[in-house]
Formats: C-alpha cells, structure tokens, sequence
C-alpha cells in the first residue's frame, strides 16, 4: 500500500505532548533489539542502564550533576527555539564562559576573598553572551543562517580553549599537560555535603546546581506569564502577525540569542568550577549540543525541560554503566540519544500532517493534497 503524508487542517493538539512519549517509548524498543544483536541480554542491559546507576546517593548526585548544565542550556535554548532563532552553537558559548570563569580564577588564583565565586559566575554569562551576539549580529545585521554561523563558532572556541591551555595558561608545573592550575577554593562551588547534608557526603554534587534551580522559575515566567516571552512566541508561529503588530524582528534575534549564550557560558562555569576544577584540552562534555534534544523533548516549557534533562542525563550514566558492567562501548548512550531525537522529529510530523493511502481523496480528510 502506498502512502503519503497530508496537511491537517489544523495541527493536532494532542499529538504534541504525546509525540516524546512515543518517542521514548520506540527509543526503548529499538534499544532493546540493539542489545539482542549485541548478543546481550536486553533485560540485564536496561537494568545496568536505567536502574543500576540510581541505586545509591552518589547516582543520584551524578545524576543531578548532568542534568542541571543540560537543564540549564536547554532553557536558554528554549526562549529562541520558541521564536524560530535556532542557535545551534551553545556548546561553543559554554566554552567561552569557561574561558571567561577560568581567566578570573587563574589571575585571582592567591586570593581568598568570597568575591571571587559570584565574579566567574558573572563573567561566565558575560562571556557565553558575547559569543552569542556575533551570531545575533550576523543573523540581525546581514540575514546570515543563524545555524550554520553559531555551530560554525562552536569550534572557534574549541580552538581558543586549546591555544590558552596548551599556551599562557598552561600549568607550569603540570609537566607540559594541557591543564590550568587547579582553582582555589575560593573559585570552586562548595560541594553540598560542606553546608551539613550529610546524604551528599563523599559526593561531587556542588552547589552550581542552585543556579539551574533559579533559572527553572525564571525560565517558566518568562517563557509563559511575561509579555517579551508572549512577543517570541508570536514571533515564531505567526510572523506576519508578529511584524503587523510592530514586535521588532532585530530585537527578538537579540535578545534570544543572548539569554541563550548567557547560559550556556553558566552551565560553563558551573563544570569548570565544579567537578574539574580547572581547564583542560579534553573538556569537551557536549552538553550544548545534547540540551537541544533536551529543549526539544521538552516541548520548549520549562517543567518538560527539567524532566527531559533528567532522562538524558541518565542516558549518560547508563553509558557508562555498561561499558563497565557489559564490556559496551560507551557510544551507546548517544546511540539511544541519536534515535530518541529521530523518533521525536518523525512523531513530530504527524502533528501537522496525517498519514493516509493513496487511495483516499485527502480533501475527504479535512487536508489539501
């Protein structure tokens, strides 16, 4: 039987919140035949994967350590995805903010003053923003494809990280390591077990993850209760409107791409002065491309973000766990993350266009051939 794809008349409302649970739920049936051809048992397999890494309080800390730089991006990302401003390239503005935190921290590296901390935070959305607005000037100015010119920055700045840590940043007594000096404390988040938790003890869990937790209520205001955020998303689903109701194109391409790039240059900060404790070569953790799968399962809202960034940080875990428990390579978890987006993007189809054979007059559908 032939078929073909027909537009709706209107899109399909239920669909959209339906389509990434389909999509999750076929992610786990194509995973499932991914173990058998393995020759691995696909029972054991999801158990090492989904169950095992939560079992103690440290899972659970490096569960919620993934997942807040994830939830962070991918809210940033959110705001201009809901305007049509794809930025693809917030890893490389979460890189700069890196660069930006780590340059504080390596020229204040003698000084404990409580400062220190809230400057890099500071300097890191600064920085995230600054590299964003070459996009937002490229897109606003000369009509550029924002998404080949964020990506294309992306391994700009993947080339600056390693020029600065294999050059004048180098540790000197690193025995020529591409590495900074390690942060002080006074540059480092406090681990959570420091303020008396005692369930985070012997955990890498800091206190970065305040950040995400305030940017969650801030993201969701914006995004559904403020006017500039109602102004984006008219601008992204109905731009003829948007344009006849005198919403400024230029402002919006600005304004979008910089909250992205601010950021993403926190989630920068929140790893560099967090678990690393410094700048490497190899700090490449790919959450900025990772959180667009993240803003996308979560239907651009801010509550759907936090569960789909809390999914995909799990998938990050269960890669590892079964490169240790199941001799896997660790690639599987972009594996599941390559057809969880694939799945998404097709279900996502069927929100504008039904499926139907040839044999079938679409105008009796309610479409338009």
């Amino acid at each position: 039987m032939r078929l073909k794809l027909v537009p709706r008349a209107e899109p399909l409302q239920s669909m959209r919140v339906w389509a990434p649970v389909i999509a999750i739920g076929l992610t786990l049936l194509a995973g499932f035949l991914i173990f058998m051809v393995l020759g691995k048992n696909p029972w054991l397999a999801y158990q090492a994967f989904f169950i095992d890494p939560l079992r103690d309080a440290n899972g659970i800390s490096e569960l919620l350590l993934k997942a807040s730089p994830l939830c962070l991006i991918a809210l940033g990302l959110a705001v201009g995805y809901r305007a049509n401003i794809w930025n693809i390239g917030a890893e490389g503005q979460m890189y700069v903010g890196g660069i930006f935190a780590s340059g504080l921290a390596i020229y204040f590296h003698e000084v404990d003053a409580p400062w220190v901390l809230p400057l890099m935070v500071v300097a890191a959305a600064l920085g995230g923003a600054l590299w964003a607005s070459l996009t937002a000037l490229c897109r606003a100015q000369f009509h550029t494809n924002e998404i080949l010119v964020s990506l294309m920055l992306t391994y700009v700045a993947d080339l600056v990280v390693k020029f600065l840590v294999y050059g004048p940043w180098r540790d000197p007594m690193a025995n020529n390591f591409p590495i900074t000096v390690s942060f002080s404390d006074a540059a480092l988040f406090a681990p959570l077990a420091s303020y008396g938790w005692d369930l985070w003890e012997g955990t890498r869990i800091n206190s970065s993850v305040f950040i995400t937790l305030v940017a969650i209520p801030v993201a969701w205001f914006f995004m559904q209760s403020s006017y500039a955020g109602f102004q984006h998303l008219v601008t992204g689903e109905a731009p003829a409107a948007a344009r006849y109701a005198g919403y400024r194109d230029r402002w919006i391409i600005w304004i979008t791409l910089l909250i992205g790039g601010a950021a993403a240059g926190l989630a920068g900060v929140s790893d560099v002065a967090g678990p690393l404790g410094q700048l490497n070569d190899r700090w490449t953790p790919g959450y900025g491309f990772t959180a667009i799968i993240v803003a996308t399962l979560g239907r651009l809202h801010a509550l759907g973000i936090v569960l789909a960034s809390l999914l995909m940080a799990l998938l990050y875990l269960g890669g590892e766990a079964v490169q240790v428990t199941m001799q896997l390579p660790k690639a599987v978890s972009e594996v599941f993350q390559g057809l969880l987006l694939l799945f998404l993007l097709a279900c996502d189809v069927l929100v504008k266009y039904r499926v139907v054979s040839l044999d079938v007059n679409p105008k009796a559908l309610g479409g338009t051939a």
